[in-house]
Parts: structure tokens; C-alpha cells; sequence
């Protein structure tokens, strides 16, 4: 079984998060990128990505250097925008064929979940979808603790530690 981390960060705090449970886990990754990177001022990008969520709207991203064909397990985290997953997200959960993988999704946001992680259950159609993990920032600080993130992912490593490392 192989493990990938595959995620995407628009402010940094979930490519933090992301390079911690690697660090950990010791697997692949593979960074989501839009092709046209958002722009502008905080409140700028927020007012856009509003409308994108609500839009059902799905941003062409880069190509990937991974092929989530290879992966059985995948661990995919996302910042929250207005309640769910990031517009660029939704690109890569509608593209792929998530039949017979595990995910093990995580999100970073300031305040309140929403319907995130029941959204990535959703999108990720055919997969055994396990607990999600959400870390929460205020600002660029994280409030989630190490230790609650370590845990989540000793839950991951038991039933994959033949794939770390290869």
C-alpha cells in the first residue's frame, strides 16, 4: 500500500500542516497549484472564493508530478472556504476516481468547519472516507496541538507502515 499526501494551501497554515503529518508519515506528496494563483487582497480573494463555492466552480489546476492511480491510501487536506473544501479541491475530488482508496481527510480553518468533511465523504464517491481531522488557526497561530495531530496520524501509520519509506 502506498501513501499520498495530497493537498492544497492558499495562506500557508494547511502547507504547514501538511509538511508536519509528512514529516511523520515519511509518504509522497503532491501539492495541489491552480494555474492562475488567487490575487489580490485577503478580503479580495475571501469575496471570490465565495462566489466560486457557491458557483460549484472548479479552477484548472497544474499538472501533477504523482498519479493518484498509484496510491491506495490518500490523506487530503484543504483549507475551509465558506463551510467546505477549496474551489481547487473540488477540481482534483471531481477529476479522480476515488473507487477502493482510503482517504484521510484533514482541514485548516480559522473559526467554524461547516459541512467540510461530509462534502469530501460526498466527493469522494467508491472511497472508505475515515475521520477527519480539523486543525484550527486564529491567524497564522495554530490552536490544534501537535500531540492531537500526532495521533491522528498514528492512526493512519499502523495499517500502512509496510508503505512508509518505499
Amino acid at each position: 500500500m502506498k501513501i499520498l499526501l495530497l493537498y492544497y494551501s492558499y495562506g500557508g497554515n494547511t502547507h504547514r500542516a501538511a509538511r508536519h503529518i509528512q514529516k511523520i508519515l515519511g509518504c509522497d506528496v503532491q501539492e495541489i497549484l491552480t494555474v492562475t494563483p488567487y490575487s489580490g487582497d485577503y478580503n479580495s480573494v475571501v469575496t471570490q472564493g465565495q462566489r466560486e463555492v457557491e458557483e460549484g466552480y472548479e479552477p484548472p489546476v497544474r499538472p501533477f508530478d504523482k498519479d493518484l492511480n498509484h496510491y491506495d491510501t490518500v490523506i487530503l487536506g484543504t483549507p475551509v472556504w465558506w463551510y467546505t473544501f477549496a474551489p481547487a479541491v473540488k477540481t482534483v475530488l471531481s477529476a479522480a476516481d476515488w473507487n477502493g482508496k482510503t482517504v484521510y481527510p484533514f482541514a485548516t480553518n480559522g473559526g467554524w468547519i461547516g459541512h467540510t468533511f461530509r462534502d469530501m465523504k460526498t466527493a469522494c464517491a467508491g472511497a472508505d472516507v475515515k475521520q477527519g481531522l480539523n486543525i484550527r488557526f486564529e491567524g497564522d497561530q495554530m490552536q490544534t496541538s501537535i500531540a492531537e495531530i500526532d495521533r491522528w496520524t498514528a492512526e493512519i501509520k499502523p495499517a500502512n507502515k509496510k508503505s512508509i519509506g518505499k
